[in-house]
């Protein structure tokens, strides 16, 4: 494909992106199904490149600034409180998941040798971050699954890329030593913890030296690949690099970015975010295409496989239900002991365990399947099948799931309310005015602005009381001043059309009326 015919493919998707989208909301289907579907269908229209997804390219260029994106969101006390539930799913059901998987090829296809087909549970083994949170997007979840699906989806990657390159090594040398295997596992995680931290206390230094904006935004945005490409020239983990650089950033941005900067940068990193994981789906059903269309020239699929592609597809989703309520209970043994932690109980884990959607790293992996490798051609059949059953099937009913099995939020509610944090940062608001408003004599020289925020104070006290009421009550006012500003923008375009003002007028006072807008839709959403 010439560097042209790229571009004009690209533009060709990120317009199929956007209408793509447009229908996920008229029909309320999860967009990542609908933008699947529409690549994979797309991709097979005449006339159209074929395009083959290089597997290393993918991995570097989504994943790291897709995890780091959720894992500058992540909540890090909930995180921290969960991360024995997080590393469990993030290591044991993806172990369990590759034997799992592993046991059940070897059993429907008895002459592929073992390490082959635990190459393909490793491929198929690990959830995806990507398809996650665009799932989750459309659900609402009791805090502790989301904690836990977001956790084990920032971590469960690197689990999965070690156990495919231990798989293939013992597939392809015949040899494989467990304490070896465990070993370079340890040295991989810790060197890619190592990393993480390095890259992002280096972002927390320079980034307190910058006064500039597109520099701070610019550094935000590149600092994912940064500590991914930094951690795979170490040769230790990409993945959690990215993930521990995100967390520095997300815990540290408060206090080192300027809140012009940050509001700035998170319209610039939610654009990007939604572009790359949307392109990520168009992609996978376009690399379909170049698969089916090489199996084609060896020779063509054979039927029976099939059936092992069913047995792949049912052993993925069986074993994530086996892991989950194994580990339940087990839970509730240890509670009963004496273990202060709550298990999850049937109505949660009935939901975590359908919540294991796969994606590009799945995809990513199983193109980076050896060619001499046996099996290879169901490794990527498998891949595929499993991608498109999770995120269409899965992703579609999770919240019909949710909707029926209502999981109950077990965790108590932190001590302070949204309500009660405000009137907190009302009250300190308050005592620095009234500090200002008086003169060293007790002459009161600013009472409007005295005023203002006391009642402003007073208001919030009652708020705390009974925040769902008033904020009911306070709809009809968010309206009619939603409204209000409508009116100041028309009456200032119209001294703008009319040559009235100048355009730097026009700008400045606009973008006054944009932040008062927003700061009315964020209260109303409260």
């Amino acid at each position: 494909m010439h560097a042209l015919e790229a571009f004009e493919l690209i533009l060709v998707l990120l317009a199929l992106v956007f209408f793509l989208q447009w229908v996920a909301l008229k029909l309320k289907w999860p967009p990542a199904t609908v933008l699947l579907i529409g690549g994979g269908l797309t991709a097979f229209a005449p006339g159209l490149p074929t395009f083959e997804l290089d597997p290393e390219l993918a991995l570097a260029l989504f994943l790291p600034p897709l995890l780091v994106d959720g894992a500058t969101n992540t909540a890090l006390g909930r995180f921290r409180y969960h991360l024995r539930g997080i590393l469990s799913l993030a290591v044991g059901a993806i172990v369990l998941t590759t034997l799992i998987v592993g046991v059940v090829t070897h059993w429907l296809v008895p002459s592929l040798p073992w390490a082959a087909c635990f190459a393909l549970g490793a491929v198929v083994s690990p959830p995806d971050a990507v398809s996650a949170r665009a799932v989750l997007k459309g659900v609402t979840l009791p805090r502790r699954l989301t904690t836990l699906l977001e956790g084990e989806s920032l971590l469960n990657d690197a689990t999965g890329l070690i156990l495919f390159r231990f798989a293939v090594a013992a597939a392809l040398t015949g040899a494989f030593s467990l304490t070896d295997a465990v070993w370079d596992f340890s040295i991989l995680a810790a060197g890619g913890v190592a990393v993480g931290a390095a890259i992002g206390l280096a972002w927390l230094f320079v980034v307190k030296r910058l006064d500039d904006r597109m520099l701070i935004i610019g550094l935000n945005l590149t600092l994912c690949w940064v500590a991914y490409l930094a951690a795979e020239a170490v040769h230790v983990s990409g993945v959690i690099a990215v993930v521990v650089a995100g967390l520095i950033q997300g815990w540290y941005q408060h206090e080192v970015v300027p809140a012009g900067v940050r509001l700035q940068g998170r319209g610039a990193g939610e654009l990007m975010s939604f572009v790359l994981e949307a392109l990520v789906f168009m992609l996978i059903g376009f690399s379909l295409r170049g698969v089916i269309e090489r199996m084609g020239q060896d020779g063509g699929v054979d039927p029976a496989m099939g059936w092992v592609v069913l047995g792949v597809v049912g052993a993925v989703t069986v074993a994530r239900f086996v892991w989950v309520f194994g580990a339940d209970a087990v839970m509730v043994v240890a509670h009963r002991l004496g273990l202060k932690r709550e298990p999850l109980g049937w109505r949660q884990a009935t939901v975590l365990s359908w919540a294991g959607m796969r994606g590009v790293v799945t995809l990513a992996i199983a193109l980076t399947v050896p060619l001499d490798l046996p099996g290879r051609d169901l490794i990527l059949i498998s891949a595929f099948a499993v991608i498109f059953v999770t995120v269409i099937v899965q992703g579609c009913s999770l919240g019909w799931l949710i909707r029926l099995v209502k999981p109950v939020d077990l965790e108590p509610a932190a001590e302070v309310s949204m309500a009660q944090a405000e009137l907190a940062m009302a009250r300190a608001k308050l005592e620095v005015v009234e500090a200002f408003a008086y003169a060293p004599d007790g002459t009161l020289l600013h009472p409007q602005m005295l005023e203002m925020h006391t009642r402003r104070t007073q208001y919030m006290e009652t708020y705390a009381e009974n925040a769902e009421e008033e904020l009911e009550n306070m709809q009809p006012q968010f309206d009619a001043s939603l409204e209000a500003v409508g009116a100041a923008r028309a009456v200032l375009l119209g001294l703008h059309r009319t040559g009235q003002i100048e355009d730097e007028v026009l700008h400045s006072l606009e973008r006054d009326l944009d932040v008062e807008e927003m700061t009315i839709f964020f209260q109303r959403s409260e």
